[in-house]
């Protein structure tokens, strides 16, 4: 099962996919969101499918959104695969290293991803998005995230390198925040179908392989990272966390940073495909 917004920036609607198939999820609710995730959303939507009682719909034409509407917080991992820690020159961190993004960065998919005036080195980072479906603080065990846990998307943790290392004051998220700085999507899968620690995840730029990996390789797991946050925040429905992303960035100096009309491609076994044009921003 597959929960989706499509639609229009800012009039999506929300729907379910099942063997293909895509059903109107309104007779449920008019989002999907924190409060839809918090009152067993998912559950009652695997129910009503079952019992028949959701209409199925043609989408076809339609934009896709982000499968999870207004996330109150973007809580990112650094240098989660050991690979990409080594790559950026740093040595894997003893403890998850973690950094925010505003929430207005998550657009869709499939949506452009603006490129800043100024900036000269973006770049692409695939990650697993974890989106959490009840609220969790001082989890007892890694072993108890599992009931926090509400599914799994495919996150682009796009990223402005000066902005995050030459400027950044010693805090990344300078170069994090930029607007459409992270497509989510296409679609919210629930975690009970989803081995989270197994899935290859991939990343192209104009056709051309960069990422390719396991989330097996990351160095602190979903379940470890949803536990060690929740000593130190209160996680709410609807929360987005970016996982990390494994070695093949343009911060390697292997590739060459994102150029107006770059095309990225970004996939997760299981979770789908999501593709994105860089588009520079011009100021009149």
């Amino acid at each position: 099962m597959e929960l989706l917004r499509l639609g229009p920036v800012g009039r999506e609607r929300p729907y379910v996919r099942e063997s293909g198939i895509v059903y109107d999820l309104a007779p449920l609710t008019d989002e999907i969101d924190g409060p839809f995730l918090a009152t067993d959303g998912i559950i009652r939507a695997r129910q009503a499918l079952a019992s028949g009682a959701l209409a199925a719909v043609d989408v076809d034409g339609l934009r896709i959104g982000a499968p999870v509407a207004r996330p109150a917080a973007v809580v990112c991992i650094g240098q989660n695969y050991a690979a990409h820690a080594a790559e950026s020159g740093a040595e894997p961190p003893e403890h998850p290293v973690v950094f925010f993004k505003h929430p207005n960065t998550v657009v869709g998919p499939d949506d452009v991803v603006l490129l800043p005036p100024s900036a000269e080195k973006v770049d692409w980072e695939v990650e697993l998005a974890i989106v959490i479906g009840k609220p969790a603080r001082y989890l007892s065990s890694p072993d108890a995230a599992r009931e926090v846990v509400a599914g799994y998307a495919i996150s682009n943790d796009v990223s402005e390198r000066a902005y995050q290392l030459d400027v950044s004051g010693g805090q990344w998220s300078k170069g994090k925040c930029s607007e459409t700085f992270n497509p989510l999507g296409p679609a919210l899968v629930p975690a009970d179908e989803i081995d989270a620690q197994s899935l290859r995840l991939r990343s192209f730029v104009n056709g051309e392989p960069r990422q390719d990996s396991s989330t097996g390789d990351m160095i602190f797991s979903v379940l470890q990272i949803v536990h060690e946050l929740s000593q130190y925040m209160v996680l709410e429905p609807g929360d987005v966390i970016n996982t990390g992303t494994p070695q093949g960035v343009a911060l390697s100096g292997r590739f060459p940073y994102l150029q107006d009309g770059d095309e990225m491609t970004l996939e997760i076994e299981g979770l789908g495909r999501q593709r994105q044009r860089a588009e520079r921003v011009r100021l009149s």
